[in-house]
């Protein structure tokens, strides 16, 4: 991983980036992406639309890795600590876990933090999920076979839907969770594991959550604080949980309530890697093996 990580420093760059400069963070996060988003399998369909939603229109890329037939879906949450990130810097994640899942994938570009706060984010997901429903069999995808899933922030997004849709239609027949950030806010993988590498530091996370926040009330909310919710009923989720990420004891914590709640669960533990580490699966074998964990999931229980 060290040698994927130099590897991508000395093509691009790096530098100590002004937390208060979105715009050079974005263009610097969005540029590093690049060189891990080469090389993405050619799938059967991949298209680029907008859809109506509630506070304007809602990019999305729907990736098909066979036409001509109605597919379930993943619906697609990209990480980026809700400020960062596009469809572009997570299209080769996208692309794989079409490609080894067999199932449509829906990425949605929604509105980023801070100058779109909670809920928005989750307005426009469940907008999207309701468009789905409506008009997912115009383009190929089988609405009744829905799952949601992404990595990081893209991660608390999917499930802080799922919180919220609980007994709502449409009902998510699963969950992809990837190494996300659900509720603590502390614990022992943040005292011991934030360094100056993998780029989660307090002062990271600190910044990302006021970012995305609007203020103390919001963290009363279980679409935010999701370990705190009634977690029973959700549907089964994957979580993959890393050794040395700031955010492990997230995925572990929840691993456990959903256990508790009676909700099937698949936990992966990675040792000796770091937050974000999905992004380099053109050249760590685990990585790959996280998405093809992902995609096995996929096919369990959407097919």
């Amino acid at each position: 991983m060290k040698a994927a990580l130099v590897e991508s420093q000395r093509l691009y760059g790096s530098q100590v980036l002004d937390w208060r400069d979105l715009a050079t963070m974005r263009e610097a996060y969005e540029r590093e992406r690049r060189f891990w988003n080469r090389e993405g399998p050619a799938l059967a369909e991949v298209k680029d639309f907008a859809i109506p939603g509630p506070y304007g229109s809602i990019p999305l890329r729907l990736l098909r890795p066979a036409r001509d037939k109605l597919l379930p879906a993943l619906v697609f949450l990209h990480g980026g600590g809700y400020v960062l990130g596009n469809l572009d810097t997570h299209d080769r994640i996208m692309r794989l876990l079409a490609a080894k899942s067999g199932a449509a994938v829906l990425g949605i570009d929604y509105r980023l933090a801070p100058e779109h706060k909670f809920p928005t984010q989750l307005d426009e997901i469940a907008a999207t999920l309701d468009w789905l429903t409506k008009e997912g069999r115009g383009v190929g995808v089988d609405a009744v076979r829905l799952a949601l899933g992404g990595d990081s922030a893209g991660a608390h997004l999917s499930l802080g839907t799922a919180v919220g849709l609980q007994g709502k239609p449409p009902a998510i027949k699963a969950l992809l969770l990837y190494y996300g950030s659900y509720g603590l806010a502390d614990s022992m993988s943040m005292r011991l594991c934030a360094n100056d590498l993998d780029g989660v530091k307090p002062s990271d996370l600190a910044f990302y959550r006021d970012s995305y926040v609007r203020g103390p009330r919001d963290h009363e909310d279980r679409r935010l604080d999701c370990l705190a919710a009634d977690l029973a009923g959700l549907p089964p989720a994957y979580i993959l949980a890393l050794e040395f990420d700031t955010l492990r004891d997230d995925s572990l914590t929840l691993a456990e309530l959903l256990g508790r709640a009676g909700v099937p669960c698949r936990l992966t533990r990675h040792d000796g890697v770091l937050h974000g580490y999905l992004h380099y699966n053109r050249m760590i074998p685990k990585a790959m093996q996280a998405i093809e964990e992902g995609a096995a999931a996929l096919r369990d229980w959407l097919f």
